[in-house]
């Protein structure tokens, strides 16, 4: 397993365990800069040939990250080092930003930095910047609430969902998104995408069949 790329597409964890926490009293760049070290431990710590998917083992090990924060007061000490790193990643994900018009993932921003994927992680944590894990919503992005009374396991479960259908191609992620967490019926969803009910229908299925496969 690739330490940097696993780092890179498993950042959207962080943040999705991260809004599980969020309204608790702790700043949302706090709890991301938590929730990456705990990816990063996990990414470390984790053992491909035990049979469990990656992101059933990282959920608990960054929520643990997270937790910890809490029964240390609710504060990341940010060391000289990092704030100055946070402050090259911020100016160079502007420019970026204006260069590319979207916001750069980790290992092109980590490239830019001339460091680790890991260091770019916890930089955006301590940067407070904005990451796009999504396309917009009209795409069928947008991000899915977790209940405060899930399960370490529930949660996992959730956010392995997440990674497949963000993996499908636009229309067919939006039709996932419409019919699914929206609670649209066919024929409003057909409607949204200008699409027919029959093609809707037909399309679910082969999706549906698509992400079980992925999933199992």
């Amino acid at each position: 397993m690739d330490r940097d790329q696993t780092i890179n597409d498993n950042i959207g964890l962080v943040h999705a365990c991260v809004k599980h926490f969020k309204g608790r009293g702790v700043e949302y760049d706090d709890l991301f800069q938590a929730g990456c070290l705990g990816l990063v431990k996990a990414v470390d710590n984790f053992d491909s040939e035990r049979g469990v998917k990656f992101s059933t083992y990282a959920v608990p090990v960054i929520l643990g990250e997270i937790r910890r924060l809490f029964r240390d007061g609710g504060a990341v000490k940010v060391g000289r080092s990092l704030k100055e790193l946070a402050m090259r990643a911020s100016r160079e994900s502007s420019l970026f930003s204006e260069r590319e018009g979207r916001m750069p993932t980790v290992s092109e921003l980590a490239e830019l930095l001339h460091v680790e994927p890991a260091e770019a992680a916890q930089a955006l944590g301590a940067s407070q910047l904005p990451l796009s894990l999504t396309a917009s919503p009209e795409e069928g992005g947008g991000q899915i609430d977790v209940s405060v009374d899930c399960g370490d396991d529930k949660i996992a479960e959730l956010l392995s969902l997440k990674q497949v259908v963000t993996e499908l191609p636009p229309k067919d992620r939006s039709i996932i998104v419409f019919r699914y967490f929206k609670s649209r019926t066919q024929t409003q969803t057909a409607e949204a995408l200008g699409m027919t009910q029959v093609q809707v229908s037909r399309r679910e299925k082969v999706i549906l069949n698509q992400l079980r496969a992925k999933l199992s």
